[in-house]
């Protein structure tokens, strides 16, 4: 039983929509699960359109973890780290990290699931065997996958307790002026386009932390690295085009702009660093440039 308090920043959300966003499922799945009675409002069954109020507190019966159906297959994928516990890996961008309505297959998890066979966690429910947090499709470098359930929730919780360290490496449009600076600025769900993330005062609490690594005023950008506190989805892409300097390549947050004819957009998780879930051991795992934004970087050095 999963038991949430709400906070004063998300009062008078349809408890649908706060959900939905909170637990990173459809609104759909919420809705059934509300219509079932899976989830109450102060031990009270309530209704999808239901205004969730200060200190509500919602209690989600969750679903016990189906039978894998999904398919193992045979994707090449880098592996940085194996145990018996975890798997680290360096998705490519273009990938897409579980199945989804668009992306049946050719995702992360059919890679994974080939390579670990029917040791992955199932807390990640049917299509998300193993998988503790994602990256975009466009967005490539390390990510690590839970072969038990016993990692699957270690990890969760140093995720959840901003115990996880994530660095990523981003060239963006624009010469950014300071040399380090953080941005602190709320993130929901857009008004205008629900496939897209907007800073929203009503959203959740996002901060990103970036510093200068290269300017190239010739080509007028940046090179970024960039540390994150909180998860939101696109937040990085989201900050960065909000303070005007979009992630090149990047087509949704930056008016449709690729200068460089980049397929797909210039952001990379470089390294994450963690406590290993069973052992306790400190680690810090880095993935190398794909080899498109390493050429592109070279590239622009030269002249």
């Amino acid at each position: 039983m999963k038991k949430i308090i709400v906070k004063e920043n998300d009062q008078k959300k349809r408890i649908d929509v706060f959900l939905s966003e909170e637990l990173q499922e459809s609104r759909v799945t919420i809705k059934r699960w509300v219509e079932e009675g899976k989830i109450t409002v102060n031990q009270k069954r309530v209704k999808p359109s239901y205004l969730v109020t200060l200190k509500d507190n919602i209690q989600i019966e969750q679903e016990e973890p189906k039978e894998v159906e999904i398919k193992p297959q045979n994707i090449p994928i880098s592996i940085l780290y194996e145990d018996q516990d975890i798997l680290v890996v360096n998705k490519p961008k273009g990938m897409v990290v579980h199945p989804a309505n668009g992306n049946p297959d050719g995702t992360l998890v059919n890679a994974v699931m080939a390579i670990c066979h029917d040791s992955l966690s199932g807390i990640g429910g049917e299509i998300r065997p193993g998988i503790v947090h994602r990256l975009d499709k466009d967005t490539s470098g390390v990510i690590v996958v839970a072969k038990n359930d016993k990692a699957h929730i270690h990890l969760s919780e140093q995720i959840k307790n901003h115990e996880v360290e994530k660095i990523y490496w981003a060239l963006v449009r624009g010469i950014v002026k300071e040399n380090e600076a953080t941005i602190s600025m709320p993130i929901g769900r857009s008004t205008k386009d629900r496939k897209k993330m907007a800073v929203d005062r009503k959203g959740k609490e996002a901060i990103t932390h970036f510093r200068v690594l290269e300017r190239y005023p010739e080509h007028q950008c940046t090179l970024l690295e960039i540390k994150i506190e909180t998860g939101r989805t696109h937040q990085i892409r989201v900050h960065l085009s909000e303070i005007g300097y979009p992630v090149i390549g990047d087509t949704v947050y930056s008016n449709g702009k690729n200068e460089w004819n980049i397929e797909g957009q210039c952001l990379h998780a470089k390294s994450l660093s963690f406590t290993h879930p069973i052992s306790g051991q400190k680690m810090k795992i880095e993935a190398p440039l794909p080899e498109y934004l390493a050429n592109l970087i070279r590239q622009i050095r030269k002249k």
